[in-house]
């Protein structure tokens, strides 16, 4: 299968954010519910809108819950956030050889942008679709969509890649090309569960596949 044009996920993709959102979960819902959270409690919570996820929590305080979390991830992101293993290179050298991409992702624009700025990834990406510019989330089609359009991208020629189960379900929504990320924090086989067209168990495995 053709790829022409590339759809990344940011969070566990690109970058490795996972201690970051697990402290900043930690923090916000011990202060808001009094509970201590384990780090296999709070996988769950990782991929999916932070809304969502603290509805499920306490419908009551999920506005004060979303403005600790995002003071915390904020004053935090620095020290935490840190690029995966040759995912610099790669994305350098697709830039070069030509390949339209863009940030498909469930943070907003604004906190998006601040972890491609911090990594030196914001060179290669124009495009990024955050959650403020979508009307639904993934797995909806919609984020998928407007990043393919916003490149010129045709959907059979489109890779979605993505570390979660709505990465992967979006994209196959779409009806474009799915690849899922080994490194995910929830395991390789539970990426595998979601039937992708492919896993990248290295991001150098993404070369092979657009060079087919």
């Amino acid at each position: 299968m053709t790829v022409k044009t590339l759809l990344f996920d940011l969070d566990g993709t690109l970058i490795d954010s996972n201690d970051l959102i697990v402290e900043s979960f930690r923090y916000t819902l011990k202060k808001h519910t009094g509970r201590d959270y384990e780090r296999d409690d709070i996988l769950p919570f990782i991929g999916p809108p932070l809304g969502d996820t603290l509805q499920t929590i306490d419908p009551n305080q999920v506005d004060e819950m979303m403005a600790t979390y995002r003071e915390h991830n904020l004053s935090n992101h620095d020290a935490y956030i840190k690029m995966y293993d040759g995912v610099y290179d790669v994305i350098r050298q697709l830039h070069e050889d030509g390949y339209p991409m863009a940030i498909v992702t469930t943070k907003i624009q604004s906190s998006a942008r601040k972890g491609l700025e911090l990594t030196g990834l914001d060179q290669f990406f124009d495009v990024v679709i955050g959650l403020d510019d979508v009307e639904a989330a993934k797995p909806s089609a919609d984020p998928v969509l407007r990043g393919m359009r916003a490149l010129g991208g045709e959907i059979e020629s489109t890779l979605m890649v993505g570390d979660n189960s709505h990465d992967i379900e979006a994209g196959q929504n779409a009806g474009v090309q799915t690849a899922a990320v080994g490194w995910s924090a929830k395991g390789r086989d539970y990426v595998a569960s979601f039937k992708p067209d492919y896993i990248l168990d290295d991001m150098a495995d993404l070369l092979d596949i657009v060079k087919g």
